[in-house]
């Protein structure tokens, strides 16, 4: 296939080469609404900057790229990510980088932000999260023009590409153990997305490790937010055959879990325990305190970054645990009530 050229964009757009030029460089000499459409087509023809311009130009960005695709409204209360970020611009910092972030409704708009990206030559490279099976993305990213990317999951999940990850299936694991070691033979876990990689890890883990042990294990989903955790919360807690013990996805959901569980008077930990994920803050504000898995997410997102620069100088890259989050038992869980 012949390679995409400015000519062929200006072609398209019916503009002069030297427009495109400048909307291709982030010069000034366009309007931005031109500079939008031109980048736009140049996105759509599959247009990149050739290595020899690149190595001609020389020129870094001294920007790195985020694009994740949620809800606006989860990011204020889902303190996984204010930590994951603050995490990367630690060491964005330390090397004058900058994060462009930007936050969009679904996978194919996020697809087109690369695409857009690649071809202005926005950023020096980009962290790919919450990979799924199958992930386009992945793709995109193996090409021989792709931006530099490092992945944040586990490597069946990468395509080869690095990835830093956390060793989600063992904390399931250690998760279902301990509430079986303290009583616990109906046991349910409070799902996020499914289309996630890492729910399916959770998934597949929590179902092997309540098999081993002869338990019952149910799987609720949800989108990760309060609302949706207190509903499925209340749902458990008021079947015939309630849980005695629960693992949530995120934090936000657990804490939106304890106070259903005060609400109908289902006493925590002596009729339920309940476990949260990640460990943020919030477990230690509510009463009784929340058991969590818990890991360094500031940590986690400095060593993403860092992987990230080490793609961007040459480094062919790999896999890297960052860690196996850890299970902290603080007041609500427990032996459950004869």
């Amino acid at each position: 296939m012949a390679r995409i050229t400015i000519a062929d964009i200006a072609r398209e757009a019916g503009v002069s080469t030297g427009a495109v030029s400048y909307a291709l460089n982030n010069r000034p000499g366009v309007s931005e609404a031109t500079r939008a459409r031109i980048l736009g087509i140049a996105a759509d023809l599959g247009w990149a900057p050739s290595s020899a311009a690149r190595s001609l130009s020389g020129a870094r960005t001294e920007t790195v790229g985020l694009v994740l695709a949620r809800d606006p409204g989860m990011l204020g209360v889902e303190s996984f990510y204010m930590q994951f970020l603050a995490g990367i611009e630690s060491e964005l910092s330390k090397r004058s980088y900058a994060l462009l972030l930007q936050v969009v409704p679904d996978q194919e708009t996020e697809l087109r932000a690369y695409r857009a990206w690649r071809a202005a030559r926005r950023v020096d490279g980009v962290i790919l999260v919450d990979p799924s099976v199958d992930d386009p993305r992945i793709a995109m990213f193996s090409e021989p023009e792709a931006l530099p990317a490092v992945v944040v999951g586990d490597p069946a999940l990468a395509g080869g590409l690095p990835s830093v990850w956390t060793d989600d299936a063992a904390a399931m694991r250690e998760s279902v153990r301990y509430l079986h070691a303290v009583g616990h033979r109906r046991i349910a876990r409070v799902a996020g997305l499914e289309g996630f990689g890492h729910t399916g890890i959770r998934d597949a883990a929590f179902r092997e490790e309540i098999a081993a042990l002869g338990a019952e294990g149910t799987i609720v989903r949800t989108d990760y937010s309060a609302v949706q955790g207190a509903a499925v919360t209340r749902t458990l807690l008021t079947s015939a055959d309630r849980p005695t013990g629960i693992i949530y996805d995120n934090d936000v959901m657990a804490v939106a879990g304890l106070g259903v569980a005060s609400e109908i008077g289902v006493r925590v930990p002596q009729e339920v325990s309940m476990i949260a994920w990640d460990d943020s803050p919030l477990c230690e504000a509510t009463f009784p305190r929340l058991s969590a898995l818990s890991h360094d997410v500031t940590r986690y997102g400095a060593h993403v970054a860092r992987r990230l620069f080490d793609r961007i100088a040459g480094e062919v890259g790999g896999s890297f645990l960052d860690s196996i989050p850890t299970l902290r038992p603080r007041g609500t869980t427990g032996r459950p009530a004869a």
